[in-house]
């Protein structure tokens, strides 16, 4: 049986973890592959898995997505070591043979209107790309999430000539901690949840 983490886990993950502005480091390859390898074991719809990562790294790699940004996140993400790109593949339904092969899932998807598929897709990138959050906090990695830049021109960037399109950016690496805003309110139970 699952047992719960420890409330020092919890806090890496959620409580004291942060988004950040500025960020310091080096992020391996290696660390990259590990990510992944974790952001991949999350559960998707039918195990669709739409979301696709390009991790921008190398300094050629970030004046490609540098023009592209809003102009107050262009600073923090050319210095960040990493910007991973979420995207998400209009065509993930190619892939269900393979991924969910106990029934035809590529059926269900085949053929269906481009804005059904562009549902699946973006919710199911953007499940994708909050596990990429979570993991690599859990990875000792500070993250800072954003949208803020031009998709269509990221998208005839990095994904010309594809079906993939991009949802959101993060930024990797060791956070500063000195940059970051004072946490803002979050909702309490009562106004967000309840119990039936």
């Amino acid at each position: 049986m699952p047992q719960p983490l420890s409330q020092e886990a919890l806090d890496q993950l959620f409580v004291t973890a942060r988004t950040h502005n500025r960020f310091t480091g080096e992020v391996s390859d290696e660390t990259l592959h590990r990510l992944y390898e974790l952001v991949k074991m999350g559960p998707t719809t039918a195990n669709t898995t739409p979301a696709r990562f390009v991790f921008v790294k190398s300094p050629e790699a970030k004046q490609r997505l540098a023009p592209f940004l809003d102009e107050g996140n262009r600073a923090k993400t050319v210095e960040a070591p990493v910007t991973a790109i979420v995207a998400y593949d209009m065509a993930f339904y190619e892939k269900l043979p393979y991924l969910f092969p106990h029934t035809d899932a590529k059926g269900w998807f085949d053929g269906k209107p481009e804005a059904h598929l562009e549902t699946v897709a973006l919710r199911n990138s953007s499940l994708q790309g909050a596990y990429l959050i979570l993991a690599a906090r859990a990875l000792g990695l500070d993250t800072g999430p954003m949208s803020g830049f031009d998709n269509a021109k990221v998208d005839a960037e990095f994904f010309a000539g594809t079906r993939i399109r991009s949802n959101f950016l993060v930024n990797l690496g060791t956070g500063d901690f000195s940059q970051v805003f004072p946490r803002s309110p979050r909702l309490p139970f009562d106004e967000a949840a309840q119990i039936l």
